[in-house]
């Protein structure tokens, strides 16, 4: 069985082709894609693998650009972490989706359900993915505009237009805003990352940027991108070598 993983973070696409090969050592891994422009540039010069495992939120856009523009024949499991919208938009419209984080359990009872839908010939390749994709930039486009936070005793709604970043420190997701105040976020990365839009860009496993905070970027290390923030962050934000042409473009929009 051919599979194509698209996945803009390398070592979560990595995770994902090592529990696959774990579970079945008859699928092959033809390709790792990281973003919407690659993805596209790819599968209109190679031919359609036997199943898709994608990411939703990439860091030029929406995975369901790709299958928009394309001719898509072969099923696409989503990976997509716990946000109920996108799940009841999966379920109305017969799209599978796989959990983060997985596991090698979860990643196997996706696959044993495709073999089950391809040998009783119910593989649905009729899917709107351009409705999909209306539903999820409506819903970034309308949907919350603030996002609550802890403040002591209470609760605060923030402005995400207020919010300069997001950031893990100690398993804790905290966002400072740009009047440079700091507060723990009630979502995890993940989560934010369907919520957020796409002025903000993922920088990496424990940091979510937004475009208008960000100063310069300058080489660090030969290989990585270093982020100068217009606010205090608690941590460097690096944009590794393979995602930064990804990161450029985000920037440059």
């Amino acid at each position: 069985m051919n599979i194509v993983i698209i996945e803009d973070e390398r070592l979560t696409s990595d995770d994902l082709a090592e529990t696959l090969v774990e579970y079945d050592t008859s699928i092959s891994i033809v390709a790792q894609l990281k973003s919407v422009k690659e993805s596209i540039a790819y599968f209109q010069k190679q031919t359609w693998p036997d199943l898709i495992f994608s990411d939703i939120q990439l860091g030029d856009g929406l995975s369901f650009e790709i299958f928009k523009s394309l001719n898509i024949t072969v099923p696409v499991i989503f990976c997509t972490a716990f946000n109920e919208y996108a799940l009841d938009a999966f379920r109305a419209n017969g799209v599978d989706y796989l959990l983060k984080p997985f596991s090698k359990n979860t990643v196997g009872a996706a696959i044993e359900k495709f073999k089950r839908l391809t040998n009783s010939h119910k593989v649905d390749d009729a899917i709107s993915y351009s409705k999909i994709l209306d539903l999820f930039e409506s819903k970034n486009s309308n949907g919350k505009s603030s996002l609550l936070v802890y403040y002591k005793e209470k609760i605060k709604p923030i402005k995400i237009e207020d919010i300069a970043a997001f950031y893990l420190e100690e398993e804790v997701v905290h966002l400072v805003t740009f009047d440079r105040n700091t507060f723990v976020a009630s979502h995890n990365l993940e989560e934010l990352e369907t919520l957020v839009g796409s002025n903000f860009f993922r920088a990496n496993r424990q940091s979510l940027i937004q475009r208008k905070a960000v100063s310069d970027v300058v080489s660090y290390m030969g290989r990585k991108l270093l982020v100068n923030m217009s606010v205090p962050i608690q941590q460097k934000i690096t944009v590794s070598k393979e995602k930064s042409p990804v990161f450029l473009d985000w920037l440059s929009k």
